[in-house]
């Protein structure tokens, strides 16, 4: 499960997951990005409204030689459930795997993000939704982030 929210995402997480499974709008996707938090606290990043903002702070997305972000389209992810026996709902990505990452930036943190359109956007129109601590540090070996069981978020 996540470790925080993003506030911009407070209250929105399932319906963004659902607008891309719902393939709505057409080119909207989850993306996972991978950071080193380089000293920003979570108080600070959770503030954060979008993705330019979070990295313009001093947060820095990875760099790392074989590290790239990964997009999630409608076809990637499970369609939404409402649990009604648990009242809650849980949203599940697949797990994520980089192949051969070079040694260089230490990981800290995983974001789920929420991008309207991946044919134009930029990081300013892509909304972070959850973080979750990640600590990686490459050694030319594989990076598998293996989601829980129960998904990356709850909803209860």
């Amino acid at each position: 499960m996540a470790d925080f929210v993003f506030n911009i995402a407070k209250g929105r997480v399932a319906e963004f997951y659902n607008r891309v499974k719902s393939n709505d709008p057409a080119n909207s996707a989850l993306i996972v990005v991978v950071i080193d938090a380089n000293g920003d606290t979570d108080a600070t990043m959770r503030d954060r409204d979008d993705l330019a903002a979070l990295l313009g702070g001093t947060a820095n997305e990875v760099t790392n030689t074989n590290y790239a972000r990964k997009t999630l389209t409608d076809a990637d992810i499970a369609a939404l459930s409402i649990d009604d026996t648990n009242d809650r709902v849980d949203l599940d990505i697949p797990d994520q795997t980089w192949t051969g990452v070079a040694a260089g930036t230490a990981w800290t943190d995983l974001l789920i993000c929420y991008d309207p359109d991946t044919t134009g956007g930029t990081d300013s129109a892509i909304i972070p939704l959850t973080c979750h601590d990640f600590a990686v540090t490459p050694d030319g070996s594989d990076i598998t982030a293996q989601i829980a069981a129960a998904g990356f978020f709850r909803a209860s």
